[in-house]
């Protein structure tokens, strides 16, 4: 009896490391596949004019249902469609992120780098509209899509969506604000200045949070990988991009 248990523990326990993210070499990863520590819930379009109080209650309440829309479930990070958006803990400057989602139609979503939108998640099966002559759906994910319209990295230059259904995958590299977007291995932004949405004026924060977007439909995240570059390396980067 005892040897039976003693094996059973030894498989839970190698189920367990089995199901930990294996980040590729130079990435950590930023979600652990069990919990939702170095997380929290917010969204910084509802309290950009808040101050004091106001905001810190606001601020407090968005933490506090946070877990009631986002939960774990195999290894993945999976939103209802509502709430807050998902938000790291830890701050991030010159990085490239790796990270696999999985959506569903009719919903919307997207990426906020350094607290900023966006890298865009699309319905592309929804057509589009001459009325809204700004919002391209149909020609896939991955541009920024709150820079300012027909400007670079606005629209994706291929459109690189799988099927409804399957995984998805997001290479993104942003060097100060110039922005690399790889969706399923095809280059949609390359090298794109992301604007600053909040004051397009000032350039883009030095750093900020990751977040993750819900919009109006559930959708599912995995292997979140981060590699932050150094002064160095991103100097380097730039350089041989012609930046």
């Amino acid at each position: 009896m005892r040897l039976r248990l003693h094996a059973l523990s030894l498989l839970l326990v190698t189920a367990a490391l089995a199901a930990d993210p294996v980040p590729p070499p130079g990435f950590k990863a930023i979600f652990n596949g069990r919990d939702l520590s170095g997380w929290h819930g917010l969204n910084p379009h509802s309290v950009v004019k808040l101050q004091g109080e106001k905001k810190e209650a606001a601020l407090k309440a968005m933490r506090d249902e946070f877990p009631q829309h986002w939960r774990v479930e195999n290894g993945e990070l999976v939103n209802d469609g509502h709430g807050a958006y998902a938000t790291t803990d830890a701050d991030f400057g010159d990085i490239e992120l790796r990270i696999e989602y999985k959506t569903v139609a009719k919903a919307d979503s997207g990426i906020y780098l350094r607290g900023t939108p966006q890298v865009q998640i699309w319905d592309w099966n929804q057509v589009f509209d001459p009325k809204k002559p700004d919002r391209k759906p149909h020609l896939g994910s991955g541009g920024l899509f709150n820079n300012t319209p027909g400007t670079p990295g606005r629209d994706p230059l291929v459109l690189a969506d799988r099927p409804f259904g399957e995984w998805n995958s997001f290479r993104i590299r942003q060097i100060g604000a110039v922005t690399w977007v790889w969706l399923n291995d095809k280059l949609v932004v390359d090298g794109a200045v992301m604007e600053n949405f909040y004051d397009r004026s000032k350039p883009l924060d030095a750093r900020g949070p990751i977040m993750l977007q819900t919009h109006g439909g559930e959708i599912r995240w995995r292997n979140l990988f981060v590699k932050e570059y150094s002064a160095e390396e991103a100097a380097k980067i730039l350089k041989d991009a012609g930046k």
